[in-house]
């Protein structure tokens, strides 16, 4: 009784088995590939996807570092500009206060010109240098060769400066001692360098230097020989653009 149930079970079960066997081969590998293909596809599209985000995240940080550095590279050009353009002009005032390159000191306690005690033994000659720059139509020209002072002593020289043309004309001068190392000790009060002077049509001005050697000139070893301090001034006419050579330093 049992084995025709069996049978008849078989007999059921097998028919699709058997079907499915007698498939040809290219059938049932399509059927493979038609069940595995959709699944590989949504793998390959969400690999592609995530691979797209990564990208777009690793552009936007390499957009976002381009811009910082450009940020830095302008900064620091600009900084750099403005350095360049305050650079002489710095250099003339450290120069003026420590009178480096010969350049005379400024900034001086007129408490301390009253209180100064001269140095009489010790007698320096200062001669007196004019010139102006090969553009400017001025004459100038010292109003004496050279004077004589002690360190402690205050002194006053004068220089003249004409317009011999039929126009007006700004002038600006700029200065030196000479030699370099007694620019320390040279103190002016008054003086004209610096600063824009406009001489009218054939105008003719003279223009005064108050001036003092600090008497601890005569303490320093280095200026145990000198004897002989040069002023020199040098005018140029004052146009836009025009830079002033740095003190103590010649112009080309």
């Amino acid at each position: 009784m049992l084995l025709p149930v069996l049978v008849r079970q078989t007999s059921v079960l097998l028919p699709p088995l058997r079907c499915y066997l007698l498939r040809p081969l290219h059938s049932r590998a399509e059927h493979f590939l038609r069940r595995r293909l959709p699944l590989c596809l949504h793998t390959q599209s969400r690999n592609a996807k995530n691979w797209k985000k990564q990208r777009k995240s690793q552009e936007e940080e390499w957009k976002t570092k381009n811009k910082t550095v450009l940020t830095y590279i302008l900064a620091a050009g600009v900084g750099m500009i403005g350095l360049s353009y305050a650079a002489v002009p710095l250099y003339r005032l450290y120069c003026q206060a420590s009178g480096l390159g010969g350049t005379a000191s400024a900034g001086h306690d007129a408490d301390l010109v009253e209180r100064m005690e001269p140095v009489k033994e010790r007698v320096i000659k200062v001669t007196f240098n004019a010139d102006t720059h090969a553009s400017m139509q001025w004459n100038f020209r010292p109003q004496q060769t050279e004077i004589f002072v002690v360190p402690g002593e205050t002194a006053l020289a004068f220089y003249r400066a004409k317009n011999p043309t039929n126009k007006p004309i700004i002038g600006i001068s700029t200065y030196n001692v000479v030699p370099f190392e007694a620019g320390q000790y040279f103190n002016k009060i008054q003086c004209f360098c610096f600063e824009e002077q406009r001489l009218n049509p054939h105008e003719e001005v003279d223009m005064p230097v108050f001036f003092f050697i600090d008497p601890e000139f005569d303490m320093d070893p280095r200026m145990a020989r000198v004897d002989t301090i040069t002023l020199s001034y040098t005018f140029f006419e004052a146009k836009e653009g025009q830079k002033l050579p740095l003190p103590g330093y010649s112009y080309n």
